[in-house]
């Protein structure tokens, strides 16, 4: 038996665009990507939380950077979605094993752009907080993270988009929502107009992040410009 070929691809933007309105309307689109949003940002936070301190601790110790370059390296360059099935066995199916992956991918980023900030710090601060009896902590924490700040934010910004990317396949283990999720069942359904809204939403929520999180460094920096 010969399956009839599917209307694809499609002729005109028009039923997918009105689509996208539908959902958005309904409220569809909206919970999938608020569902996506929270994965991404927890994620994200957890891979902030590991990539900061460890890129400090590699950026300000050249024996330490030198001694796990190597494992470092071998770890970085595997792809996030080969950690999958890991994922499924160690966390089960669900929130905690998409989350997992997200944070494996976005910290690569955040660790690099932060050790690579400290490594490019004037010496002579950390020479002078030395001198005056500064704990490496206290270096650490009131010399060293805020001079990083433009490469931890370039670091975010990276960390953010291979997050975004990682999540939609990521969201395909057998989670029930999420916009991953929501692509995969308007696949299994043929309804092509509302694949092609959720591709769309995709796109336009990836966009809104990505402007967020730069308004966000432009508000560090003008906040910077007024302490100085």
């Amino acid at each position: 038996m010969q399956w009839p070929a599917p209307p694809w691809p499609p002729r005109s933007p028009g039923p997918s665009l009105e689509a996208l309105y539908h959902l958005i309307r309904e409220g569809v689109l909206p919970y999938h990507a608020g569902v996506s949003l929270r994965r991404v940002l927890i994620g994200l936070g957890l891979a902030t939380g590991a990539g900061v301190p460890l890129g400090l601790a590699l950026g300000y110790f050249p024996s330490l950077e030198r001694i796990t370059a190597p494992i470092l390296q071998l770890v970085r360059t595997i792809s996030p979605l080969s950690w999958m099935p890991i994922a499924v066995i160690a966390l089960g199916i669900g929130d905690r094993a998409v989350i997992f992956l997200i944070a494996v991918a976005s910290v690569w980023p955040i660790l690099l752009n932060t050790a690579s900030g400290v490594r490019h710090l004037n010496r002579n601060w950390l020479w002078l907080a030395r001198s005056v009896g500064a704990s490496t902590p206290h270096i650490l924490i009131h010399i060293a993270i805020p001079a990083v700040w433009p490469q931890l934010f370039a670091g975010l910004r990276m960390a953010l988009g291979i997050a975004w990317v990682v999540l939609v396949p990521a969201e395909m283990l057998g989670v029930s929502s999420g916009l991953g999720y929501f692509l995969l069942d308007t696949r299994d359904r043929l309804s092509y107009s509302e694949l092609m809204a959720a591709i769309l939403g995709i796109g336009c929520v990836g966009l809104l992040l990505d402007a967020g999180i730069r308004a966000l460094e432009a508000c560090w920096r003008r906040s910077g410009e007024g302490r100085a």
